[in-house]
């Protein structure tokens, strides 16, 4: 199947599928051509980028994701290895889930005060907690 064959059934685009393949992640070796020279995928490269899709959308970082498929490919990702990946990647999850939680607070708590403070009374001016914070940038 050509490129747009292979991103119709795989969900991909054309830009990603031809990334994937700088990155070697697919092959499409000089034998898969066409007279004309356009790459032939094969069936094993559909279902390679769908896998890849598949892990990547649990989270897992392209490289982690091209790690996990070279195990697959040497027959090493048993269950536990998986499960090792998975257990880390929720851990990595739930200390971003806190880091955006943090963010999320220090947000609120930067809008009540500025609305509190500044907004009633120069809401045609820049917000004094900005002009605050480009003030102390200036001084390091």
């Amino acid at each position: 199947m050509l490129i747009g064959e292979l991103a119709n059934r795989s969900g991909l685009t054309r830009d990603t599928i031809r990334f994937y393949e700088k990155q070697q992640l697919i092959k499409v070796g000089r034998r898969d051509r066409r007279v004309n020279n356009y790459k032939e995928y094969s069936e094993s490269v559909l279902r390679r980028l769908i896998l890849l899709k598949k892990i990547k959308s649990f989270g897992f970082t392209l490289n982690e994701s091209a790690e996990m498929i070279s195990l697959m490919d040497a027959n090493l990702a048993s269950c536990e290895r998986f499960s090792n990946a998975a257990s880390q990647k929720i851990l990595s999850i739930d200390e971003k889930i806190k880091e955006l939680k943090a963010l999320k607070n220090m947000l609120r708590t930067t809008v009540d005060s500025c609305m509190t403070t500044c907004c009633e009374t120069k809401s045609e001016e820049n917000c004094e907690l900005l002009n605050q914070i480009n003030i102390e940038a200036c001084k390091k």
